[in-house]
């Protein structure tokens, strides 16, 4: 008899070996799928120990598919009432298409009316079609001009163990499927170890990182185990057959049952940095009937033996370097805790290979989900000498010697920094600033506010990198970053988890800004913090005896410039000092912080202008964190220039205006449909002097601050003199000191009417 199992692609090398390890015979891998011949039993034993197998067929026969007619006739030539018992449910599973069958529904149809209508002319009576739950599924699988037909023996498809879903319960960290677990076992040789192990009557050790929801540990505790995987299951396609051999079946599972009760036991030991792996796992190892709690290791915790270390990367997306850089730390411990063992990993690039140390002896490539990955497996010792950094006190390994020095000017900037930034009580302020031009990334360090912080504040650090000119070696680009991931935390004492990276373009647009004008709600449960809401993923940092929300994770800056902070210091003095109506005016307002100032140097009026809707609502609970929240204070969604021009014809004027205009914006929202500040400033500041205050009896009228972050900005003082604004710049009054190493971080002027 004839079969062949299906499997995803990359796995046939792997799932032939595993046929040829259960006798089958005459087995041949093809494209997403193996041939093999046996009998009924073998086709039988296929589905209850396959741990790679998709799914197992009955090749029928093959058929002509050149044209609808022709698969019809085809279908119905077999003597279908020898498969299809009187009463049973079917159902066609199609697969494939040519030039003249191009829809695989309607190669189903024509495949089921054969089937319906040969058993019509036989037997007198039309077998009932249920798609949702058959009895039987019949297979048609077109390759060109020929359709395989066949009967789908496993129903369910094999990598659904029933353990992985549990009822009700959702993983808090999505599984990685079973087979793709097996995948990486059978790559490694665990089959082997445990048979050996055996053998030895001895107990097989495995190693895992990154268990996730704890796929690898059940497979691993199968196999180790001897127990098969489709002991579990209730239901198989090939009850419904009419030809199915219930005593060779219950052979099959008398057998099975024999050796899982004989097996000795399994040593698991895992790491895991995400939340909810641990529980997940347990709950997944009981779904599977498996009574075995596997060691977590904590920090400090060596592994100890190990008979088969397996790293699961599958997870980590290249775009997200902040995670890639911690899971690759991890998987630099692993290999050398696990030096002796052979190892075996499954991630999406081949930079894992320089963080273990390890040059690959084989490498598979895979799907998991829709991602391209590989697997890739690794003799036992360590292969490559390991660079290393001293940080933090312990060894951190590195991809690139050079990184020693950034290590070493981190350090060195980190502690001077620290000092300052204690001696002029500042929490939030700039460690690393670009300081070597290989390592052009910039590092903000900011400590959680004292209203939400427990005993310890947490820090968190914010960085950002800017994308490699042409020219610069991308994949050693890569490296650096990657070092710098691993070292920055270390040397600063911040949890790994608590590092967020964005990548700046080098271009001008708003591009990067352009969905945060729209952006959606938060997901998630708000809750009150300090007299106003906290969004979820928000945290909360003191600036100048003012708390404001700070979030990492949702937009490319975190709600707060770093670099403004002395301005804002400024300005609230400026509000001080200021008389009359009391009336501040924030433009371009961002997040709002400015009003805050303004607000808490006496300000009693407040407009705060944005065209972004989500950043407004951000600024107004900034605002009402800090105690003002009223009428008095008005917040403005509107395209700021056409708002200028409008206010222009109105009674309303301000004592002090804050503008930190964008460089480059291209809202579609805007009436002009870009904001270029060096194009634009002329207008844009004309129209803003038109809304100061007039100085009475000689004295001096209202004043704006100006700032803008075009680091070649130039005003035009001549056209600015002739429309009667006179323009003053103030930029190093307003460069602080962990910003000194880059004066052109912002321009700032004072501006009023002449």
């Amino acid at each position: 008899m004839e079969f062949f199992a299906t499997c995803p692609k990359g796995f046939e090398r792997l799932l032939s070996q595993e046929l040829i390890g259960f006798g089958c015979k005459q087995v041949r891998p093809l494209k997403g799928q193996v041939s093999f011949a046996g009998d009924v039993a073998d086709a039988y034993r296929v589905c209850l120990w396959s741990r790679l197998a998709s799914r197992v067929i009955f090749v029928l026969g093959r058929v002509d598919a050149s044209s609808s007619d022709a698969l019809y006739e085809g279908v119905r030539s077999f003597a279908w009432r020898d498969h299809l018992a009187l009463g049973m449910t079917f159902a066609v599973d199609a697969h494939g298409t040519n030039a003249a069958l191009r829809n695989t529904q309607f190669v189903a149809l024509r495949a089921k009316d054969a089937i319906a209508d040969e058993l019509l002319a036989r037997t007198g009576a039309r077998p009932v079609v249920d798609t949702r739950n058959p009895g039987l599924t019949v297979v048609v699988r077109i390759s060109r001009d020929k359709a395989v037909v066949g009967i789908d023996l496993s129903g369910v498809p094999l990598f659904k163990r029933g353990y992985e879903s549990l009822p009700g319960k959702r993983a808090p960290i999505a599984p990685l499927r079973p087979d793709n677990a097996a995948a990486l076992l059978a790559s490694g040789g665990w089959e082997a170890i445990c048979s050996k192990a055996r053998e030895k009557d001895e107990v097989p050790t495995l190693f895992t990182l990154f268990p996730g929801a704890g796929s690898v540990l059940v497979e691993a505790a199968g196999i180790a185990l001897d127990r098969a995987p489709g002991l579990a299951r209730h239901r198989w396609g090939f009850e419904g057959w009419a030809q199915h051999d219930q005593d060779a079946w219950d052979r099959l599972l008398h057998e099975a049952r024999e050796r899982a009760s004989a097996s000795r036991g399994v040593g698991l030991a895992a790491r895991e940095t995400r939340k909810g792996s641990e529980t997940a796992s347990g709950q997944m190892l009981h779904a599977a009937g498996i009574d075995v709690a596997p060691r977590w290791l904590r920090e400090g915790d060596e592994a100890g033996r190990v008979d088969l270390a397996v790293l699961d990367l599958s997870w980590v997306d290249a775009d997200e370097p902040a995670v890639q850089a911690v899971a690759l730390s991890q998987a630099a411990r692993a290999s050398l805790e696990a030096r002796h063992a052979p190892m075996v990993s499954l991630s999406g690039d081949a930079i894992v290979d320089d963080a273990v140390g390890r040059d690959a002896q084989a490498v598979t490539s895979v799907f998991v989900g829709r991602d391209d990955a590989c697997i890739r497996t690794y003799e036992a010792g360590v292969t490559r000498s390991l660079q290393s950094v001293e940080a933090g006190g312990r060894r951190i390994p590195v991809y690139v010697a050079a990184s020693d020095q950034f290590a070493a000017r981190l350090q060195k900037v980190a502690k001077q920094r620290a000092k300052w930034a204690r001696r002029e009580d500042v929490t939030c302020y700039r460690v690393y600033d670009a300081d070597l031009p290989d390592y052009a990334v910039t590092i903000d360090r900011f400590e959680e506010s004292i209203e939400t912080a427990r005993e310890t504040p947490r820090v968190w650090l914010q960085m950002y990198e800017y994308a490699a000119p042409k020219g610069i070696d991308e994949a050693l680009a890569r490296k650096r970053l990657l070092d710098v991931l691993a070292l920055a935390p270390a040397i600063l004492g911040v949890d790994p988890r608590n590092v967020f990276l964005r990548t700046r373009q080098r271009s001008r647009g708003g591009s990067q800004y352009a969905d945060e004008a729209s952006a959606s709600p938060h997901r998630g449960k708000s809750r009150m913090v300090g007299g106003a809401e906290l969004v979820p993923g928000a945290h909360l940092v003191d600036e100048g005896g003012l708390t404001f929300e700070v979030n990492f994770s949702t937009r490319m800056d975190c709600g707060i410039f770093l670099d403004h902070r002395d301005t804002r210091a400024m300005l609230r003095e400026m509000a001080k000092r200021t008389l009359g109506s009391k009336r501040f005016l924030n433009l371009f307002a961002y997040t709002g912080s400015a009003t805050c100032y303004a607000a808490d140097g006496g300000m009693r009026h407040t407009t705060t202008v944005d065209l972004s809707r989500p950043s407004l609502d951000w600024a107004r609970r900034n605002m009402a964190r800090n105690g003002f929240a009223g009428k008095e204070h008005e917040f403005v969604q509107a395209d700021v220039l056409a708002w200028i021009s409008e206010q222009r014809h109105s009674a309303n004027r301000w004592d002090l205006v804050f503008c930190d205009v964008p460089t480059f914006s291209n809202s579609q929202r805007m009436r002009k449909g870009s904001f270029d500040v060096q194009r634009d400033h002329v207008e844009l500041l004309i129209g803003v002097s038109r809304l100061l205050t007039r100085g009475r009896d000689g004295g001096e009228g209202g004043t704006c601050v100006f700032s803008c972050n075009l680091r070649t900005f130039k005003p035009d003082v001549a056209a600015l003199a002739k429309a009667g604004v006179a323009i003053e710049d103030i930029t190093d009054q307003t460069i602080p000191e962990d910003f000194a190493r880059n004066k052109r971080v912002h321009h700032c002027y004072l501006v009023r009417r002449s």
